[in-house]
């Protein structure tokens, strides 16, 4: 529907009893939602427009957007959600899942064939035929798409999972998502049915006797062929899936030969059935991934891939396996770099003689984007307690942090009698000592009152102002030194737990933890300078997005192109404080914005 462009017709702002008429038909649309969030897609005050436009076959369309951010649009007198605001409300559709490589077909305009779609151990989603259906990307449950399924549940299983699923209406990187603030999918991580529970449903079930009839008519058992792990995908089954769709529109309209119709095996095969070369490609493309969207920061390019198959793909391998190159059907490092070289995830040059460095990375890939951590090794990451059996990997410490004083050119006669030069660094205490020392060899003690220094012509420049040299004479002990010290320049230095000090100009940033508002009256809360303490800002988001079930992202500092920024939706202040006081240890006066965590309600 919106894969070429639109022409719009008129923008103007939604009146007040035009605002309660919409909010009606959202709420008879999409019963489930409660009045909470209906406020959130229709606001009670915030500026919203109406649209109308026509899309590229003529179609009369209307579009209610929250400020540049569209929320619904309006066709043939129904509502119909965009990927924006299924992403504030992933569950509010059902829900089928797809191979990322499919997902640049969807917004080129295809529809999703049954191939694509990936099915579940515990089956496929209930719908009739003609139910408004989101579609997500395997491992996230962040909606890409929106479309209209042709037919049941059942039908589709009845049919061998051939033929096409669904109309699809809108999807990510199409022309309305555009429109808006062009923002990326969120990482959700799919909640799957817990096998215990499964088998307690299942045993009930034989055990009901008159129920089993009815259980057999409400939920549709899949052929065990059609089955696949979740978990444990290669991009090679992805690429397959996403040219058999293709394939399957295309004998759909008749262009393809009935030929091909033989080779439209659905490669959903359960993991025993791979063969050890495919399994170990689909770990050592799990491995890649992992370490350059989590491991790997643009600061550190050029990287030797040596370093980079040693220090960050091997730490990146679930523990009780192996990453064994040789295995797999590259057999070579270097020809695996080269395959990936080809899809433009990166760039390798031979910097020196014999020695291979990554130089580029594009981290908007889309594969690299739609790839998600494994739950279990983003909960192993973030473990704090305990160090991971097997790696010889550390728990995390907090950093050692010391402020230090560095002589100006404009000091440096004060602290030249002690040793000292322009630009060496010293601690608090080092300074103290170096002024008692001054004041001693000159004999600056007042006779009257030793609690007083006598002011002399080196002290005068270094640290009195013009407007004050005519008029004090004499400072106390402690004017002396915090004069001093306010007079020198700061720098910091931070001491990693098992590594060098490293000395930084200026004062110490702390963890800064903010609340922003955002439209629909949403609340996020944002976390900057997370890697000056040592933490890995997208392991911190996966283990947030984890805890508290809600959408966390990871995106560049503004500003600062060698930083990240952690966005979790809702006010998760508690959270943080939980992870970053109790569990990592780090001191208060290192964090700030802890004062903004949510007032919890008194008992009654």
């Amino acid at each position: 529907m919106f894969a070429k462009a639109f022409r719009v017709k008129s923008n103007t702002a939604i009146k007040g009893s035009d605002r309660r008429k919409l909010r009606n038909d959202v709420a008879a649309t999409f019963p489930t939602l409660t009045s909470e969030q209906l406020s959130e897609i229709v606001p009670n005050k915030e500026e919203l427009n109406i649209i109308k436009l026509y899309a590229h076959k003529g179609d009369a369309l209307t579009v209610y957007a929250n400020g540049r951010i569209p929320v619904l649009f309006e066709m043939e007198k129904r509502l119909y959600p965009t990927v924006y605001t299924l992403w504030s409300h992933p569950h509010l559709l059902p829900a089928f899942s797809t191979w990322p490589p499919v997902l640049h077909k969807l917004a080129g305009g295809a529809d999703l064939m049954l191939p694509g779609v990936v099915v579940p151990s515990y089956g496929l989603p209930q719908v009739d035929r003609g139910t408004l259906c989101a579609i997500t990307l395997v491992g996230n449950s962040a909606p890409v798409a929106i479309g209209i399924a042709t037919m049941s549940s059942a039908e589709m299983v009845a049919a061998g999972m051939k033929g096409k699923g669904f109309t699809v209406l809108h999807t990510y990187m199409d022309h309305l998502w555009e429109f808006g603030d062009k923002s990326c999918p969120p990482t959700i991580v799919p909640l799957e049915a817990e096998p215990s529970e499964m088998m307690d449903a299942e045993e009930e079930e034989q055990e009901a006797g008159e129920g089993e009839g009815k259980s057999q008519e409400n939920s549709h058992p899949i052929d065990p062929c059609l089955q696949t792990g979740i978990r444990n995908l290669s991009m090679e089954d992805a690429i397959q899936s996403a040219d058999m769709t293709e394939k399957e529109e295309a004998n759909e309209n008749g262009a393809a030969e009935t030929t091909e119709e033989d080779n439209l095996d659905v490669p959903q095969e359960a993991e025993d059935s791979r063969s050890p070369q495919e399994q170990m490609d689909a770990l050592l493309h799990q491995c890649f991934f992992h370490a350059l969207k989590c491991k790997v920061k643009k600061s550190e390019l050029p990287l030797l891939t040596s370093t980079f198959l040693r220090n960050y793909m091997f730490a990146c391998c679930p523990q009780g396996q192996q990453l064994d190159i040789k295995k797999s059907s590259y057999k070579k490092f270097s020809k695996f770099l080269q395959s990936m070289q080809q899809q433009n995830i990166l760039q390798v040059k031979e910097l020196n003689k014999g020695v291979e460095s990554i130089v580029n990375v594009d981290w908007r890939h889309e594969s690299i984007r739609s790839f998600v951590v494994p739950i279990e090794i983003a909960a192993s990451e973030l473990s704090v307690q305990d160090s991971r059996s097997g790696d010889g990997e550390q728990p995390y410490h907090c950093p050692e942090i010391t402020p230090l004083y560095g002589i100006s050119s404009r000091m440096a006669p004060l602290f030249q009698e002690s040793g000292y030069k322009k630009g060496d660094t010293l601690s608090s205490s080092e300074v103290r000592s170096a002024v008692i020392n001054y004041v001693k060899l000159n004999e600056l003690v007042d006779e009257t009152n030793k609690n007083f220094i006598k002011v002399d012509p080196i002290l005068c420049d270094c640290l009195l102002d013009k407007s004050e040299q005519d008029e004090i004479s004499k400072l106390t002990w402690d004017n002396l030194l915090s004069r001093c010290l306010d007079k020198l320049q700061p720098f910091h230095q931070v001491t990693f737990f098992g590594h060098d000090p490293i000395v930084r100009k200026g004062n110490n940033d702390p963890i800064d933890i903010n609340i922003a508002q955002r439209s629909c009256n949403k609340k996020v809360t944002i976390i900057k300078n997370l890697e000056l303490y040592g933490l890995d800002p997208q392991a911190v988001a996966n283990f947030l997005q984890l805890k508290v079930q809600a959408s966390a992202t990871v995106t560049t500092l503004p500003g600062a192109k060698d930083r990240a920024q952690v966005q979790v939706q809702g006010n998760q202040i508690h959270h943080l404080a939980k992870l970053l006081v109790e569990d990592y240890q780090i001191p208060r006066k290192y964090i700030k914005g802890l004062e903004m965590a949510p007032k919890m309600g008194r008992k009654k």
